[in-house]
């Protein structure tokens, strides 16, 4: 029995590949319907304007935060350019967490969290054998 527990947790099966997809998908597409969707002003009466902490130009500003929650989010739900996928996210996440939300209580800046520390996840481990990534680069 100790063995074969060792050898499920320790294996490189299939269902690790299949976490990772679920873990790439769910978050993805929460992402997106929470907070993209949001930015184009669907679900919603007018869009969401973007805080600039930053003090970019507005275009850009609204741009960036549209890319990094509609485009990227679909990026890495197909698997390609998985880890560069996650850096834009990581950006507007890590910035509402440690500039636009730092003095908030922490049940306003959890979320911002919770999103950096499961893209920084996705970044690290990449998106397993169920990717375009996987696919294009074991040709």
């Amino acid at each position: 029995m100790k063995e074969h527990f060792l050898s499920y947790m320790c294996s490189n099966s299939n269902l690790r590949h299949f976490a990772l997809l679920f873990f790439r998908t769910a978050i993805s597409f929460e992402l997106l319907i929470a907070h993209g969707f949001k930015k184009i002003g669907i679900g919603v009466t007018i869009a969401e304007t973007v805080p600039n902490p930053l003090g970019l130009p507005e275009f850009l500003n609204q741009a960036f935060a549209i890319v990094a929650n509609i485009v990227m989010p679909l990026f890495i739900t197909a698997g390609l350019f998985t880890k560069i996928a996650t850096l834009p996210i990581l950006a507007v996440t890590l910035t509402g967490f440690f500039i636009v939300h730092f003095h908030d209580p922490i049940a306003v800046k959890d979320v911002p969290f919770i999103y950096s520390v499961c893209f920084l996840y996705i970044m690290v481990v990449g998106p397993g054998k169920f990717s375009l990534d996987y696919y294009l680069l074991n040709k």
